[in-house]
């Protein structure tokens, strides 16, 4: 029953918004978004107010809550990132935060709905209805007035594997292997590693399509070891990440995530990023200056990945973990404007 939605596919990553088709010509560069959760979610929301021909390509191992019980029982992949992705790019319009509300709101009850999202419901319906995921994520795209396309790194569910160092605190130097996002986050001890099971899945072909027609792939910010680094572990899109022509940049979180990055500083994200991609070559590193307490450690992290170190002002004002939409993406614009690295002195601060 294979269906996808008129003029949605008019070339693998040269489509605007959902609503509108192709992309006008000055719709700004081609941005392709890797992540998941409130991660790319910030992301995404600045983003989608700097360019039309945006992307996010979503992780799907989430085994948790509403998307755990849907990918149990009916073998689907896990929706809730890929809702959350598509809710972050609605417009600030009526009709786009209606509907991101909509998709958002979880049902209260005492019986089986209670806890699912009605994203969630939305897009896997639209799963068994068309047998395409990606045609199935398009429409609920223009239905919410996306402005940009969501897609799954790979059409098969995964498991994140971890190795986590000192989970019995009766044995800090132990190292336990764990399986699942959620047993990776709630894991006591410390992440030393990902990797995937099945270990070698087949990429989404539209993702590859995408980062392969790309201007600029942003990493993070996110999760690190359950967000951000499994699209480094699926062979064909690591390849695609590393041999891509666009231009990369990381941004950084603006906390350790609790349960996966306690502890870490700014500049240890990045040695884990070149430990879990050798190959992988940075061109800009994004961070909130005020949580950067030894710049120096930062800027020889960012060097050895090949990269420029940008500090800027992105976090929101409230005092809260959470990247500013209006901030980050001021900084995404002057990132993007630069054309030429020998015009950024160092540390360039937005």
């Amino acid at each position: 029953m294979g269906g996808e939605p008129p003029a949605a596919r008019d070339a693998a990553y040269d489509t605007g918004p959902a609503t509108t088709g192709r992309a006008t010509p000055d719709a700004g560069p081609r941005v392709v978004a890797l992540g998941g959760g409130h991660g790319l979610y910030a992301s995404l929301s600045a983003l989608r107010r700097v360019t039309e021909r945006l992307t996010a390509v979503v992780t799907v191992a989430d085994d948790g809550g509403s998307s755990g019980r849907l990918r149990e029982e009916l073998g689907v992949l896990p929706p809730g990132d890929l809702r959350m992705a598509l809710a972050a790019l609605c417009g600030d319009d009526d009709w786009g935060q209606t509907w991101s509300r909509v998709v958002q709101h979880r049902f209260r009850s005492e019986g089986h709905l209670h806890g699912h999202a009605v994203g969630n419901l939305l897009i896997v319906a639209l799963w068994e209805l068309l047998d395409d995921p990606v045609a199935a994520l398009e429409w609920v795209g223009r239905l919410l007035g996306a402005q940009g396309r969501v897609l799954p790194m790979t059409v098969t569910p995964l498991d994140i594997v971890a190795e986590v160092q000192g989970a019995d605190p009766a044995r800090p130097h132990d190292v336990t292997r764990v399986r699942g996002q959620v047993a990776c986050a709630r894991t006591p001890g410390k992440v030393r590693s990902v990797s995937l099971v099945p270990p070698d899945p087949p990429a989404c072909a539209e993702a590859l399509a995408a980062i392969e027609n790309a201007d600029w792939v942003v990493f993070g910010p996110g999760s690190w070891f359950t967000s951000v680094l499994p699209h480094l572990q699926v062979p064909e899109l690591a390849r695609a990440l590393t041999t891509t022509r666009a231009r990369r940049i990381v941004a950084l979180n603006l906390m350790p995530q609790p349960g996966e990055t306690d502890g870490f500083s700014p500049h240890t994200h990045l040695e884990v990023l070149q430990a879990h991609a050798p190959d992988l070559r940075v061109d800009v590193v994004l961070a909130d200056r005020a949580v950067v307490d030894d710049p120096e450690a930062l800027d020889k992290a960012v060097q050895a990945l090949g990269g420029t170190l940008v500090l800027a002002d992105v976090a929101a004002d409230d005092g809260s973990p959470r990247h500013d939409p209006a901030r980050l993406a001021h900084a995404f614009v002057q990132i993007f404007g630069t054309d030429e690295r020998a015009r950024w002195d160092g540390r360039d601060c937005l």
